[in-house]
């Protein structure tokens, strides 16, 4: 059997790679800036600011002629390229994005408020400059090629104030709330409209499937319904009005996809599909509304949804017949290795068995009242090491030990291990 789940999800890996994976993705680097030829619309910054920039920033507009939206990611450096590069920036009507866990600082804030739209998802600062020499008069100049410059951009006079009352050692970072003050966020435009499909959380457990959790529920049965299409929610002429920094921000560029975690609760929908692809399809045309999925390899499975699809990546669970997906955008950084303690219903349970002893509390818990209620409140609780259920007392006994296995008719118990997750594979989506 083991063997049997492990071929089906490796399947179902390849599957899904050969299904939504480029035939080929190569990666142009000039200086700090980066164009894949994946998102021949976005074009990447990331490092410092120097005399060679802004000759690379061309380099990187002629690699992608049809750019639309730069991010930006950047200490700062030389303010003259910087001044130079916003430019270029406003000449050509880029959109301008600094996102998540990324900053934007000195020299950089030049570009990002050059640009046509721009939105501040990270850290955006600003300060006086900064001289080795003692030329006052090539300040004074610098100085005034700043102003001049940000007044062509609508610069609100506020922030050219902070800016020039920050001294060169410090930054001033503009909190959330001076950006809405600001107008620091411009999206949108007479032919631009910002897009009205939500964001949702993330989400994380297949036993929303008939097969996981600690106890099958009930299949359901054969019919036309056990098979549905799922259509897009938006109309392709609504795709059409999202702004550079909307497509970027909403739009699905890559899969992360895992093998052996459950992606649990917040489903949208669940339906039953051929493999893991298809299950991976079905979130995808759905235009950013299906944040991840979890399609559940287990071979035995014949009737009812093996398909979950959901609003955000919920609650992770450890679960070995569990394939599931995140969909990320190019607002979302690669997700990070974690560590979940886990209870798998396919091999950590044990029926008709009592953990006798090493009990965390002297009464069972008042909020587990299933076989399910009882392994996750366990999952949850790091001091939990195991746990027993009895079925006819409606009993969940949590335990920080793993107490002497005896014979229990009608009980069921499971004993928790720690494991580390990181994504199988990131699978970039064809354009």
């Amino acid at each position: 059997m083991r063997n049997l789940l492990r071929s089906a999800t490796a399947g179902a890996l390849l599957c899904l790679t050969a299904l939504i994976s480029p035939a080929t993705a190569s990666e142009k680097t000039f200086g700090p800036f980066v164009v894949d030829d994946t998102k021949p619309d976005v074009i990447a910054m990331s490092g410092e600011i120097d005399v060679g920039s802004a000759l690379n920033l061309r380099r990187a507009l002629q690699a992608a002629p049809g750019a639309k939206l730069i991010t930006l990611n950047s200490p700062g450096g030389a303010v003259q390229m910087g001044l130079l590069m916003a430019d270029d920036i406003y000449q050509r009507k880029l959109a301008t994005y600094i996102p998540k866990d990324s900053a934007c600082l000195s020299a950089c804030a030049y570009m990002f408020l050059a640009g046509a739209e721009r939105r501040v998802d990270g850290k955006l600062g600003v300060h006086q400059i900064s001289s080795d020499t003692s030329d006052l008069v090539g300040a004074q100049l610098t100085i005034s090629d700043i102003i001049d410059v940000l007044n062509r951009f609508d610069t609100p006079v506020e922030v050219m104030s902070v800016m020039f009352k920050t001294p060169p050692n410090d930054m001033h970072i503009f909190t959330p709330e001076e950006i809405e003050r600001y107008k620091l966020n411009r999206i949108g435009s007479d032919n631009l409209k910002p897009s009205t499909v939500g964001a949702s959380p993330e989400a994380e457990t297949v036993s929303s499937s008939p097969t996981v959790g600690n106890k099958p529920a009930p299949a359901a049965p054969e019919s036309p319904t056990d098979t549905v299409t799922v259509t897009p929610t938006i109309p392709p002429q609504a795709q059409a009005k999202l702004s550079p920094i909307d497509e970027f921000t909403k739009h699905p560029n890559r899969v992360a996809v895992y093998t052996g975690l459950d992606l649990f609760g917040d489903d949208i929908s669940s339906i039953k599909v051929s493999d893991a692809a298809e299950c991976a399809r079905s979130c995808l045309i759905m235009n950013g509304q299906c944040k991840a999925f979890t399609f559940n390899t287990n071979p035995k499975i014949r009737k009812g949804p093996n398909c979950f699809l959901k609003s955000s990546a919920g609650r992770a669970d450890g679960n070995s017949v569990a394939f599931s997906g995140r969909v990320l955008s190019g607002a979302d950084a690669d997700p990070p290795t974690f560590a979940l303690g886990m209870i798998d219903p396919q091999s950590a349970l044990f029926r008709d068995v009592d953990l006798r002893g090493g009990d965390l509390t002297s009464r069972p818990s008042d909020t587990a009242k299933t076989p399910l209620d009882c392994r996750l409140a366990c999952v949850d609780d790091h001091r939990c090491m195991a746990f027993t259920y009895n079925y006819s007392k409606k009993h969940c006994w949590l335990k920080g030990s793993i107490g002497t296995p005896m014979p229990g008719k009608g009980m069921v118990s499971g004993v928790k291990k720690f494991q580390s997750f990181s994504p199988d594979k990131i699978i970039s989506l064809k354009e």
